[in-house]
């Protein structure tokens, strides 16, 4: 854990203030639910609660069996991660952040198609998304809130993603937003 420097006081309802800095490092916004743990030496630790990533195995298994069915590489996220990748070998991606690009798409509960050359080409993450040459992006909407994307990427230039791609991530993106429903 890393020492902040910063202390707060508890109010008389018990409420603690998340400095800005930290909120803002972690991308917590207003209204982002956070998980409340505590362990033997007595610390309370914050953590922010990813509704899809209790999901995290079964978006893994659905991710995995679209890779395979498609044979492109599938990334599943939340709003601020990434939760499962397949159909790579780059398995350290899971649980970086996503871009800040990504990130805004998901709010606005675009889709995107995009190859590597156009303008409406979205950067997923920091390092590995040079090697792509095309994208599909579908956000998970789940009552009404955007929680995060089924992103389906090939490296081949030859290959052109179309329709058949939008379809497959929309009903990907549409049914883990309905499992998480449930």
């Amino acid at each position: 854990m890393k020492a902040t420097g910063i202390v707060r006081r508890i109010d008389d309802l018990g409420r603690v203030v998340v400095p800005k800095e930290i909120r803002r490092t972690l991308r917590i916004r207003e209204g982002d639910p956070l998980e409340i743990f505590t362990d033997r030496e007595g610390e309370i630790i914050l953590k922010k609660y990813s509704p899809i990533g209790e999901l995290s195995q079964f978006a893994k298994q659905y991710g995995d069996a679209l890779s395979q069915t498609t044979g492109h590489v599938v990334f599943i996220t939340d709003r601020d991660q990434f939760i499962s990748v397949s159909g790579t070998n780059k398995k350290d991606i899971v649980g970086k952040q996503i871009s800040k690009d990504l990130e805004n798409v998901v709010n606005e509960r675009e889709s995107v198609s995009a190859a590597s050359a156009d303008k409406t080409f979205i950067r997923v993450g920091s390092e590995e998304d040079n090697e792509y040459t095309a994208e599909v992006i579908s956000p998970i909407i789940c009552e009404g809130d955007a929680i995060g994307a089924v992103i389906i990427l090939t490296k081949d230039a030859k290959i052109k993603l179309g329709d058949t791609e939008v379809k497959l991530a929309a009903a990907a993106s549409n049914f883990l937003g309905r499992q998480m429903e449930q």
